[in-house]
């Protein structure tokens, strides 16, 4: 990675999975550049971007194409190209990740798709520009888009609707040597995750039923990023890559 320069998006603290995404990246010599949103927000990712030398820290909301507009300015003048793009970045109401999604409000819906999907689109669209030599694009996503899991609800359409976008997009911007990928975590302890009803329960299901007993760390998934992200996977685009364990692939509990 060294001589590559990423924009990463939704960081909210050292749990995050745009922070173990990070931390692996710099760690193989990426430079980075990090966004945030809110104060709160803020005084956490500063420390965290700061540890890893960024020089570029902006304030980003991606329904305020105004603040994406000064985000990608910046980018432009100070590195003049952009090599990966790390997005992160999904949000619906808690009151309504719980109960029955027939019962999901038209307003949350349409909230929920433009943060969790149209940002990705909107995102994209700006940075292609700039990724003169070829670029990386990543989202993240979750099982709960090709399958239902309880509680997940409008999420698990948003995540549908994401991952289709990623194929859109991947046949857009692959001519000019741009790849968009997503991958796709099992359940993981984040402030993200939380949100979900029942995200100790889904956590707990996920490990006991997984081929390998266990769930993706930060490092697993910063790991398949940093494939996704370095030349190694040059030839890979369009893809959802699970990072779940193996979850993804069983069809009813384990026997014991």
């Amino acid at each position: 990675m060294k001589g590559k320069r990423g924009l990463v998006m939704g960081v909210a603290n050292d749990h995050s999975i745009a922070w173990g995404v990070a931390r692996v990246l710099a760690a193989h010599g990426a430079e980075l550049a990090f966004t945030s949103q809110g104060e709160g927000f803020w005084r956490r990712v500063v420390p965290l971007a700061e540890s890893l030398a960024a020089k570029i820290i902006e304030p980003a909301d991606v329904q305020d194409s105004a603040s994406l507009d000064a985000l990608f300015e910046r980018i432009e003048k100070e590195w003049g190209r952009l090599d990966v793009l790390v997005h992160a970045i999904a949000y619906s109401d808690k009151a309504e990740l719980d109960g029955r999604f027939v019962d999901t409000t038209r307003s949350n819906f349409l909230n929920s798709l433009d943060i969790s999907c149209y940002s990705l689109v909107d995102l994209t669209r700006r940075a292609a520009p700039l990724m003169t030599q070829g670029g990386s694009v990543m989202t993240m996503t979750y099982l709960g888009a090709q399958r239902v899991t309880p509680h997940y609800n409008v999420m698990g359409v948003a995540k549908a609707a994401l991952e289709s976008a990623v194929r859109y997009l991947a046949h857009d911007v692959g001519p000019q040597g741009s790849r968009v990928n997503a991958i796709s975590p099992g359940p993981m302890r984040t402030r993200a995750g939380a949100a979900i009803a029942g995200a100790r329960k889904v956590y707990q299901a996920s490990e006991a039923n997984a081929p390998l007993r266990a769930n993706a760390t930060l490092d697993a998934v910063g790991g398949t990023a940093l494939y996704l992200a370095s030349d190694l996977g040059a030839c890979t685009t369009g893809e959802i890559i699970f990072v779940d364990g193996g979850f993804h692939v069983t069809g009813m509990a384990q026997p014991e």
